[in-house]
């Protein structure tokens, strides 16, 4: 399947609640869809005065045609909805509890050491060796801290600088959907064209022939993610050599997304720089958020080759400059955390897991294996709504939990309209108390 990212058609979403429309993908509408134009939709709004009140019409809302498709993502559009109707929040990716203290505690002494100007562009020395050492321990890899590694302000941006730094208007790049939705856009910001290979339930496996048969002369590159978010599927070694022969035997680079590389339960993780003849093609993506619950700091990094390196640099200088100060000189005191904080973490995150996979089942769900991350994808079909859309709406508005409808991490969106996501990123009682809302609310149709 391919995508045009500069030829779509605009696809609105209705919300009962009048939500904004939300970030999807053109191919198909859902019924009670709406049409819009590339110019936007004309807002009304009421300005007060000292004396009166007026009404006035502003001008229709303006975007480069690169990006008139993707509108409010999907996560603010769930929360929102949530927040309106009180509902538990299993949809945003986010903990709901606090970060390790001693990594806080380096960033408030970082502060008051007056370590608050720019840091250097690429990163602070200190914590590119840091990202250096873990990546050698992890994969067995030597990567020279200075020419290898870049920070970024979070891994979403070292998408963006590689997709912007690497690929060229018109070059072809492989996607497994469903997909991060940040892919999509970077790449569409790029110019590139979309080739979609889907991973399909229960197991999410690479369709192997499809994928050989994906790669073309004009193939760039391939972009994927392990543990993959939003399925929790963790590509298998087979799977990684083979992409790993196609891409060498047609010289096409690799982009991985690994930042749930931690959080990897039934399996070990395999980084695919690892294997044989990768490394020179190879940028490796991760961060600081997922793993020590620090969304927010959004400190990330890119690992590359110096020949690829370079363009990543070059677009990370445009985008960012540089990236936080003083949570980077935290970031190298939580690299340095113990063996036994990643062991903890995993079986942390492996008793919240089997809580949310236990009561979904209960629930009426079909819910399909986990084997990373911290999310779960299952099928709402068994309670007779529409799709995913009108499913989420009804599990907020009606029952109070929030989940994510996977339909927009698609190029087709009906290939995921039978498919939620909900997140286990939350405490304990969090998550007793939304599978309780389901079990008296929620009920199966089949």
């Amino acid at each position: 399947m391919y995508l045009d990212t500069n030829g779509v058609i605009l696809r609105h979403f209705t919300f009962k609640s009048s939500l904004l429309p939300i970030t999807t993908h053109s191919r198909r509408s859902y019924a009670n869809t709406h049409r819009s134009t590339s110019t936007g939709a004309t807002m009304t709004t009421t300005f007060s005065t000292q004396n009166e009140s007026t009404q006035q019409t502003q001008k229709p809302v303006q975007v480069a045609k690169r990006l008139e498709k993707f509108k409010t993502t999907i996560f603010t559009q769930m929360s929102i909805l949530g927040v309106k109707h009180g509902a538990i929040n299993l949809g945003q990716g986010f903990p709901n509890f606090d970060g390790p203290d001693f990594i806080k505690e380096a960033a408030v002494q970082a502060i008051k050491d007056g370590k608050n100007q720019y840091a250097r562009a690429y990163g602070v020395p200190e914590l590119n060796s840091a990202i250096s050492t873990r990546f050698q321990e992890d994969t067995g890899l030597v990567v020279d801290p200075e020419k290898e590694v870049t920070v970024t302000s979070g891994c979403t941006e070292a998408i963006a600088a590689s997709m912007l730094g690497l690929i060229n208007p018109g070059d072809e790049v492989i996607l497994f959907a469903p997909f991060y939705d940040s892919y999509e856009a970077t790449l569409s910001m790029a110019g590139a064209k979309i080739k979609g290979i889907t991973l399909r339930p229960p197991d999410f496996s690479i369709p192997l022939e499809e994928l050989k048969a994906a790669f073309t002369k004009n193939t760039r590159a391939i972009l994927m993610n392990t543990p993959h978010n939003p399925t929790g599927k963790m590509f298998t070694r087979e799977e990684l050599e083979t992409i790993a022969s196609l891409c060498i035997e047609n010289d096409v680079l690799v982009f991985s997304d690994e930042v749930y590389d931690k959080l990897a339960f039934e399996m070990d993780h395999i980084s695919i720089a690892s294997l044989p003849g990768m490394y020179e093609r190879t940028v490796t993506m991760n961060s600081l958020g997922k793993t020590f619950s620090l969304t927010g700091w959004k400190i990330g990094w890119a690992i590359a080759p110096p020949h690829l390196t370079w363009g990543v640099r070059q677009a990370h200088s445009y985008l960012t400059f540089a990236t936080s100060t003083p949570a980077q000189w935290a970031a190298i005191a939580a690299l340095k955390a113990p063996e036994s904080y990643y062991k903890e973490l995993k079986r942390d995150y492996a008793a919240k897991k089997e809580i949310l996979v236990k009561g979904l089942k209960e629930v009426g769900f079909t819910v399909f294996p986990s084997s990373g991350t911290y999310f779960v994808t299952a099928d709402h079909t068994p309670f007779g709504l529409e799709n995913d859309i009108a499913f989420c709406e009804y599990l907020i508005e009606e029952v109070g939990v929030v989940a994510i409808p996977t339909s927009v991490f698609y190029l087709n969106p009906e290939e995921g309209k039978n498919l939620v996501r909900f997140a286990f990123c939350k405490d304990e009682d969090t998550l007793r108390g939304a599978i309780e809302r389901m079990k008296q609310k929620l009920k199966s149709k089949v």
